[in-house]
């Protein structure tokens, strides 16, 4: 038994423990065994088909260690391919797909991918699958997000750190365009410009979504720090980026920039300034181009339309407005960004004038996770995109 338990790098009372049937040996442990004792996958086989687990639980076993048999070896083309379809279909979900729905499925298939990373691929394949590794982190931390959980944040440095190994800078400006949201719905306004600005210059110039996404994202930014002329000028640079964007990048998806998505935060920023005028022809256009899948920027373009009304000193019909927004919504589609821009409405209304309908606001969001409202569908949890 000791000579086993050095052979297999545990200890000898687990080896006693395993012959005396006390207790059944991990998938890792039996892969282990098998290798040490030249078993040629018999200890394998066995540990998959203990005569006392429950049928599923085999099923389960059996697919994860055939999975990591056929990840073993190096990829084909046509295995890297299906990377990156997989990660590609999941950046177009995150359009349409709830974020709870969406995360059990991204947890599954970032198993699968750190399960090629983990074998010995050449350098080119290697390239590719940090790329893959990079853009699902991202999308985790997108997911974690609009979830409201400050998880998040970890996922942003994992899928930094893989966009520079694989050296890609349209990967890395992306990463860092993405995570100026998570400062900007988190009210560190001053780095969300910061990180912007990282982006558009790690870009240097390449036609990619990265400086697309950032810089209307440092004008809505600059907008609510009041710095007009700059967030006009970012505009304008959006303006540029987008029209530089390859159509094929022009799309629905997170890993995409769309003329839609310019539009709305355009409109965005413009109501930060409080030139209702202007975020209004954005505003209205926005909702033209979005589809009707699109629940969280078609809400939030409408969460702006009440933040023009309160500017404008409508603030009955602007609480309103909001109110009708969110509880409109599908209990999954009520995200913590929706509540969070619903709030801002809400505080753009001095108590002083705190008319009926913005008290009604404000008691649906301060609501706790599963109170509901609208035939019983509940809010969710609020915090930062």
């Amino acid at each position: 038994m000791r000579d086993v338990a050095q052979l297999a790098s545990c200890g000898k009372s687990y080896v006693s423990d395993l012959e005396l049937g006390k207790r059944t040996p991990t998938a890792d442990i039996a892969r282990v065994l098998d290798h040490a004792l030249g078993a040629g996958g018999e200890l394998i086989a066995l540990a998959d088909r203990r005569p006392d687990a429950d049928p599923l639980a085999q099923a389960d076993a059996l697919q994860r260690g055939l999975l990591e048999d056929f990840t073993a070896g190096p990829l084909t083309d046509a295995g890297v391919d299906e990377v990156e379809y997989t990660v590609a279909r999941h950046g177009r979900a995150t359009r349409y797909r709830a974020e709870g729905e969406l995360l059990p499925e991204l947890l599954a298939d970032f198993g699968d991918l750190r399960l090629r990373l983990a074998g010995r691929q050449g350098a080119p394949v290697r390239k590719r699958l940090l790329i893959a590794a990079a853009q699902m982190s991202g999308l985790m931390a997108l997911t974690l997000l609009k979830l409201g959980d400050a998880r998040s944040r970890a996922w942003w440095r994992t899928g930094r750190t893989a966009a520079a190994a694989a050296d890609d800078r349209a990967t890395l400006a992306w990463m860092y365009a993405q995570e100026a949201y998570q400062l900007y719905y988190s009210t560190d306004i001053e780095g969300a410009v910061e990180l912007a600005a990282r982006a558009q210059v790690l870009a240097g110039g390449l036609p990619c979504v990265g400086p697309a996404l950032a810089a209307p994202l440092e004008a809505r930014a600059l907008a609510r720090l009041g710095r007009r002329d700059e967030a006009a000028a970012a505009l304008t640079a959006a303006e540029v980026a987008l029209q530089r964007l390859p159509a094929e990048d022009q799309v629905g998806s997170a890993f995409g920039y769309s003329e839609s998505q310019l539009r709305f935060h355009a409109g965005n920023a413009w109501t930060h300034l409080e030139e209702t005028a202007r975020a209004r022809v954005e505003q209205a256009r926005a909702l033209e181009l979005y589809p009707e899948s699109d629940h969280m920027d078609r809400a939030l373009v409408h969460l702006d339309q009440a933040m023009c009304l309160a500017a404008d000193g409508d603030a009955a019909a602007a609480a309103q407005y909001a109110t009708n927004t969110v509880v409109g919504l599908a209990p999954s589609r009520r995200s913590a960004l929706i509540t969070y821009r619903a709030n801002d409405v809400a505080a753009r209304v001095p108590e002083a004038r705190a008319v009926s309908e913005v008290r009604v606001l404000r008691e649906i969001l301060a609501l706790p996770p599963g109170d509901g409202t609208n035939g019983g569908d509940q809010l969710g949890d609020r915090g930062g995109h």
